[in-house]
């Protein structure tokens, strides 16, 4: 059975993309990987902790959110439309990348220092930025399959917040390891333990954010699946 077009009576019905809630999703979805992407240049440090330096990205603070918008898309939308949104997004984000490219290419004007945005967009950027977009599109794939596998298999409408936390925790887990490997060089982390730390870190603060934010994810779901005339919920066995 796939998981991405069967649909019958015994099985878990989801929306269609024809809403205005699934478009707001999308949008509101890709802009918060947009501008986590381009904070994810800034390195910021929190420690350090004994020996060991607590360092992390810009993005920390918006990044999570982007996966709570993942996880409304994959409850309420299924993996086929899940996946179409990460594809949107990571297309604006790459494409945002290319063009900051370009811009930096261009000539200048007389006496205009751009040293600033290329420092923050230019060489080192585009290797941040393609951890972030390889690690995004791994990791919200996993989540995105988990959630709809989980669903579809075993728990129909019930049992929510473990769809959730068992999601959070593949993706995540896969995303933060891909990124962290990718970025940590350019962040100046060249150490095995920095490394490791930064990885950790990052899966554990994630995986806390989205875990906190339960509550408010249920609402969300709760809400879009009410105003959703497509959505039926799976009769319960």
């Amino acid at each position: 059975m796939s998981l991405t077009e069967s649909r019958t009576p015994e099985t878990t019905a989801f929306a269609t993309s024809n809403t205005r809630h699934y478009a707001t999703i999308v949008a509101v979805f890709a802009s918060l990987l947009l501008i986590s992407n381009i904070a994810a240049t800034q390195p910021v440090l929190f420690g350090p902790v004994g020996d060991f330096p607590i360092i992390t990205d810009g993005g920390f603070l918006l990044f999570p959110l982007a996966y709570v918008l993942g996880d409304v898309l994959s409850e309420v939308y299924g993996f086929r439309l899940t996946r179409r949104a990460t594809f949107i997004g990571f297309g604006i984000a790459l494409g945002a990348m290319l063009y900051f490219q370009i811009v930096i290419g261009l000539p200048k004007t007389e006496g205009w220092d751009d040293s600033a945005f290329v420092t923050l967009l230019g060489l080192s950027a585009p290797q941040i930025l393609f951890g972030s977009l390889l690690g995004f599109l791994v990791g919200q794939t996993l989540n995105a399959w988990v959630v709809t596998a989980m669903k579809r298999r075993r728990t129909d409408e019930r049992q929510l917040w473990a769809r959730l936390l068992g999601s959070t925790v593949v993706g995540e887990l896969a995303d933060t390891t891909i990124f962290c490997l990718v970025a940590a060089p350019v962040l100046g982390l060249t150490e095995p333990s920095d490394i490791l730390i930064y990885i950790v870190l990052g899966f554990v603060y994630k995986t806390a954010v989205e875990a906190a934010l339960l509550p408010f994810t249920y609402r969300v779901i709760a809400w879009v699946k009410q105003h959703e005339p497509g959505y039926q919920p799976v009769s319960q066995h």
